[in-house]
């Protein structure tokens, strides 16, 4: 090798490791986000990416399991849960950074049957929907996690939860209570608008009255240990107009910006 070959592989080797955050931001901004985003971000990344030339990659989980990565030190950038309280959870452990957090999104609760099903069952107070139930079971998401939460509170305000707490198929995310549902393995669930919306496999037989549960909300927030320079960037492009116009095609509600 040249002696100049050799100087110039030791210099560039010697700044690399001097500009750690040079190498850094050369990686995706790793996002850690509840499951029921995954076809919008998915969307939002392609976006992104066209409009900054940076990269963006998506661990989608439900909000308790996010929150227990990034707690068990996982390495993300970003996280976007599916309500407030495992945001605050992860503020407690000082996990986030404070003045990053935004409340991006809201969403409808759904009551959805398999797409060729025939159903005349209204969600109203008193629903009989053990009865229409059967034999099967309601594909909920798990108790911990903020679908199933938002469910059991709709259920208990309409008066119907002591008649179909017994006959619950728990999933451990949204999504995979979609699922359920979308392979007829449970005449009825409960997922978001947007879950629904997406699955052809499924119907939406009614809405949840939004009075009947907790607000539905999104946080998103930088993560603590996140040591990528371009995080920053894409959680303000996640407010930006174009995926604000991604986040409304998949039928979210944004919120306004603060």
């Amino acid at each position: 090798m040249k002696p100049t070959r050799r100087i110039a592989i030791i210099t560039a080797g010697a700044w690399m490791l001097a500009c750690p955050s040079a190498l850094a931001a050369d990686r995706p901004v790793t996002v850690f986000a509840a499951a029921s985003l995954k076809n919008a971000l998915d969307e939002v990344g392609v976006a992104y990416a066209a409009r900054t030339g940076g990269a963006a990659r998506f661990s989608y989980a439900g909000s308790p399991a996010i929150a227990r990565q990034i707690e068990q030190g996982a390495p993300a950038d970003i996280c976007i849960s599916a309500d407030s309280d495992w945001m605050d959870y992860l503020a407690g452990k000082a996990l986030i950074v404070p003045s990053s957090r935004r409340n991006l999104l809201t969403n409808r609760l759904a009551l959805i049957a398999p797409a060729d099903a025939k159903v005349s069952l209204k969600v109203t107070r008193g629903m009989p929907l053990a009865k229409a139930l059967g034999g099967g079971r309601l594909a909920v998401a798990g108790p911990d996690v903020p679908a199933g939460r938002y469910a059991k509170a709709s259920l208990t305000s309409l008066g119907v939860w002591n008649s179909v707490s017994g006959k619950l198929a728990q999933a451990e995310n949204v999504r995979a209570a979609l699922q359920f549902v979308a392979r007829g393995e449970s005449p009825y669930g409960i997922v978001y608008d947007t879950d629904a919306k997406a699955e052809p496999r499924v119907k939406i037989v009614g809405l949840f009255p939004e009075a009947s549960h907790p607000r539905i909300v999104y946080p998103a927030a930088l993560v603590a240990g996140g040591r990528n320079p371009r995080a920053a960037a894409f959680l303000k492009f996640l407010s930006g107009p174009e995926a604000r116009a991604v986040f409304r095609k998949h039928g979210f509600v944004v919120l306004a910006r603060r």
